[in-house]
């Protein structure tokens, strides 16, 4: 029997590999990955086995005994570092590529839940050959005419159209192009990906489009001397500023948003007021650092809550009989930098401004990094296609997210428990 595996296996030619090594170094000097050293060693290790014919060998376990020096027996449930890392490679990417002056180039992707590289060259459409031109006959008897019979036909039209016209193609015509309008509308719907069903209530408002996130208060900053850039000195100012957690799912979002042409503002929770809110659908980003969020969020199935002491926090369902909690300790989070985070993605409109609220906001800061992934990555939001019901895409809705936080750093977003309404 033959071996059809084989078959599908991409043979790329001397120039082909050489045009992806250079976009790859183009890649890698960008700022999105320049500086790092785990993303672009990861990355260039899966390009050069996918160019040398080896992407059978991309998977989980052999990346994190290749690239990050794991043992052959490690647990990749308990360490999920290739999962955490394509994760934000492939964010990074989309970074990159959202650039206008990219569009031109040839576009490397991680595919969602694969490791084996995709290469796309610009233009690739334009390469096929160019459809030829029909010619425009006048219909026969039977509404069509062979190439064969067209001079006759055509002469024929030319003296008898004068004095018969054709009523029924006048007929005939505009319900072609009402079936064609609706046909071509039924596909592009069904075209459409779990995320743009999530978004298109969002972005199919005329109104402004507010993101309101969190701000941290700070105690002075240190600056360096102009003279001497080695020195250093401490002032002691009251500043206030977003936590670089926050400041990665806020460029993420602020990303989609721009890639839509969508008008958004920018709101500190601190700032914000209900009429800021009235003025068009928000998105709340983070939960006890973001007052917003907790009122938001208050009277929904999943909320947030915490104990006298915040020691313990936590997303609670308030329809469980069982007291459902997913919890957080805070010493646990503060002295191992290890530890399971959650968060809340919900969509529903909010009954006391009129609009559309987004959330994306987690327990701790690694969960809130989760929910903007969740929120913005293409493939992330397909896990709820088996909770959903039919017409889900009109309905309120809230997910709880779980993420594996290892060393501070969130792994891919799972879903853990869903609510339309």
């Amino acid at each position: 029997m033959a071996d059809y595996k084989s078959v599908s296996v991409p043979v790329y030619g001397e120039q082909e590999k050489v045009d992806i090594l250079r976009q790859l170094d183009r890649l890698l000097d960008n700022q999105h990955f320049s500086h790092s050293k785990r993303f672009p060693s990861f990355l260039r290790y899966v390009v050069q086995e996918e160019l040398e014919g080896r992407s059978d060998l991309l998977k989980e376990r052999t990346l994190g005994i290749e690239v990050f020096g794991r043992n052959a027996g490690y647990d990749t449930t308990s360490d999920p570092i290739v999962r955490v890392t394509a994760a934000e490679i492939r964010k990074r990417i989309a970074q990159y590529y959202q650039d206008t002056e990219t569009h031109n180039e040839l576009r490397i992707s991680l595919p969602p839940g694969s490791y084996i590289p995709h290469f796309e060259w610009p233009h690739a459409a334009s390469s096929s050959a160019p459809i030829a031109p029909v010619a425009s006959y006048p219909p026969h008897a039977n509404g069509f005419i062979s190439t064969k019979d067209a001079p006759d036909t055509i002469a024929h039209s030319a003296t008898s159209s004068r004095t018969r016209p054709h009523i029924h193609w006048l007929v005939i015509v505009p319900v072609l192009i009402v079936a064609v309008t609706v046909s071509c509308g039924y596909w592009f719907t069904s075209r459409l990906s779990t995320l743009d069903k999530f978004w298109a209530p969002v972005f199919g408002s005329s109104d402004p489009i507010a993101l309101c996130f969190p701000q941290s208060t700070f105690t002075g900053q240190t600056l360096l001397d102009a003279t001497a850039p080695t020195q250093e000195r401490h002032l002691d100012e009251q500043m206030r500023g977003v936590v670089l957690d926050d400041l990665q799912p806020l460029m993420s979002l602020s990303g989609i948003l721009e890639m839509h042409r969508s008008r958004y503002t920018l709101l500190d929770e601190g700032t914000a007021t209900l009429t800021d809110l009235r003025q068009g659908p928000t998105i709340f980003l983070g939960a006890f650092d973001n007052a917003w969020t907790l009122r938001m969020t208050h009277d929904l199935r999943y909320r947030f809550g915490n104990d006298p002491g915040m020691t313990h926090f936590w997303i609670e369902d308030t329809q469980s009989r069982q007291q459902l909690r997913w919890s957080i300790d805070r010493e646990v989070q503060q002295t191992t930098h290890n530890y399971r985070d959650y968060a809340i993605v919900a969509r529903f409109r909010d009954p006391n401004t009129g609009k559309f609220a987004i959330v994306a906001a987690g327990i701790a800061r690694g969960g809130t990094v989760a929910a903007g992934e969740f929120l913005t990555q293409p493939g992330e939001m397909d896990a709820i296609r088996a909770y959903a019901p039919k017409g889900w895409d009109q309905k309120n809705m809230e997910v709880v997210l779980s993420t594996e936080i290892i060393d501070g750093s969130s792994s891919p977003p799972k879903v853990v428990a869903t609510y339309f309404w």
